[in-house]
């Protein structure tokens, strides 16, 4: 189990990252609707547009989803643990990547 600092330090830098990435999720508009003009001449440029806005969404809602993971496990005192063998994970593999699900023998 990582020390008191760490986790403080982790548990703040997640909970910056989880604000970043909602703010990011909900400036992207990923339905497309209100950010592109119904009368622009080239419908095929807004489709990728919309195309590219979906697929950045749902990348930033996936880092999202791994930050609330990891919120969740210093939350019930498994944050640490690599989920393959159990095995702690280096400070400085959670410093590097506060995140991190697996140890680097199992990511």
């Amino acid at each position: 189990m990582p020390d008191q600092s760490l986790l403080s330090t982790v548990r703040s830098d997640l909970s910056d990252e989880r604000a970043r990435l909602e703010l990011q999720i909900s400036a992207l508009d990923p339905g497309g609707a209100s950010s592109f003009d119904d009368n622009f001449a080239d419908s095929g440029q807004v489709a990728a547009e919309q195309g590219e806005n979906k697929v950045l969404a749902s990348q930033l809602q996936s880092e999202l989803d791994e930050v609330e993971r990891a919120l969740a496990k210093l939350d019930d005192g498994t944050y640490g643990k690599c989920e393959t063998c159990g095995e702690p994970i280096s400070a400085a593999r959670l410093e590097a990547m506060p995140a991190a699900r697996f140890c680097i023998n199992h990511a």
